[in-house]
């Protein structure tokens, strides 16, 4: 028996060899095939997403205007002592620079980045560059700006194209959050009359957050009813609760605006009913939000929910009851603990969609119940200050990362704990 074992043992041993590099190629082969099924649509996502957005986002940043323009100036500005005007040589740049920079055509660019730095700045560029080009030989290039414009004499101009000097800029990250630096490079909150954006972020938030509770308070029940009544009801039910997907969110929300006027169906009812005797304002302030953005953003707290309910047994309350326990602390000790990973979904998901909405809050909310994104159009299609929309987009857009990161963290503590 030794014998066989022996005579056979190589043979048996290749042939191991043998299966194990078929093995390999076989997976190496099934990971090819799903790589390449994969990567069409990885290109597809890259390509319409994610670069768009890496552009869009670096504009938050950009300062490539003030370089461009003003080369000599910037690069003699830095070697001046700070706090006091510059001297004439630095003047006499400025004077050169603003001319090439209006023969290349880029001078608009310029002083439209100025301009967002310190208003008037743009007037002060147009009136000088109107003005040139000025004679050659000049005993004072100080004195022939000031004559221009005396604002050239003020530091404060100065101090905001020495803090520019560089292709990137925080300016417009620190005035999304009210902040601003002063002449001496120190960053310091704007003018109180000037403080909007904190307190839109925290409209915003707030918003959001009441917009979250609302929809898991109306969809908890929901979603229970549709998991636990027959197929052919729930099947009925889900129907109804999909059936706004099918209608555009612009006629959703005129809709409310009809029902919601003081002359709509909604006031009409209530002093029917007696409930009050006067219409109500119900539409163009925070309340016409609420109840617009609910409606739309109730089927997104739903689904997770009924997904996650449906696949719970009914036996595990029916065993906590027949033990003694109630039937209220058998689904609060039983059952709620179950859900907790769809309700931190849906809440997640519908109050990162809450805080990026614009056209709900835009057309039934008041001036006062505006939102980030709301400003973000504002500054891309109005001011076309792309620099100030793409911070405020790209605060917004690390507030989401934040909150999904944050979830992901918590999440993952849960599963470890149960597992």
């Amino acid at each position: 028996m030794s014998t066989v074992t022996a005579h056979q043992g190589p043979h048996w041993a290749e042939g191991q060899r043998a299966l194990r590099t078929n093995f390999r190629r076989s997976q190496r082969w099934t990971q090819f095939t799903s790589f390449a099924l994969v990567f069409p649509l990885f290109v597809y996502i890259l390509m319409v997403f994610a670069v768009p957005l890496a552009k869009l986002t670096g504009k938050s940043v950009d300062n490539t205007a003030m370089v461009r323009a003003l080369p000599t100036t910037l690069t003699l500005l830095q070697r001046s002592p700070a706090g006091v005007l510059p001297d004439d040589t630095v003047f006499k740049a400025l004077a050169q620079d603003l001319e090439a920079a209006a023969n290349a055509q880029i001078v608009g660019e310029l002083s439209e980045r100025l301009n967002q730095e310190i208003p008037g700045y743009r007037a002060l560029i147009g009136k000088t560059v109107r003005h040139l080009p000025l004679p050659g030989q000049q005993e004072s290039w100080r004195a022939a700006l000031t004559n221009i414009d005396p604002r050239w004499s003020n530091i404060d101009y100065w101090a905001t194209l020495r803090q520019n000097d560089h292709a990137l800029t925080a300016s417009y990250l620190l005035a999304a959050v009210d902040r601003h630096l002063d002449s001496a490079g120190d960053i310091v909150p704007v003018k109180a009359d000037q403080r909007i954006f904190v307190s839109i972020f925290v409209r915003t938030g707030c918003i959001a957050l009441v917009v979250t509770i609302l929809c898991l308070v109306f969809a908890y029940p929901l979603a229970y009813l549709l998991s636990t009544i027959p197929a052919r009801y729930s099947n009925l039910l889900m129907i109804c609760v999909l059936l706004p997907f099918w209608t555009s969110l612009l006629v959703r929300t005129t809709s409310w605006i009809v029902l919601l006027q003081r002359g709509g169906i909604v006031n009409s009812a209530l002093q029917w009913l007696g409930l009050i005797d006067a219409p109500i304002q119900m539409i163009f302030n925070r309340t016409g939000v609420y109840v617009a953005m609910v409606h739309i953003l109730l089927p997104f707290m739903i689904l997770p929910l009924y997904s996650v309910m449906r696949s719970i047994s009914p036996a595990y309350v029916r065993a906590a009851i027949s033990l003694g326990c109630s039937p209220i602390s058998s689904f609060w000790r039983v059952y709620l603990p179950q859900t907790y990973g769809a309700v931190g979904a849906g809440a997640l998901l519908v109050f990162i969609l809450s805080i990026g909405y614009y056209i709900t809050p835009a057309l039934v909310g008041g001036p006062d119940d505006q939102m980030v994104s709301y400003f973000v159009a504002f500054y891309t299609n109005v001011t076309t200050n792309w620099g100030m929309a793409t911070a405020l987009g790209s605060l917004l857009l690390a507030a989401t990362l934040i909150l999904y990161a944050v979830y992901a963290r918590l999440s993952g503590s849960n599963r470890g704990r149960n597992n």
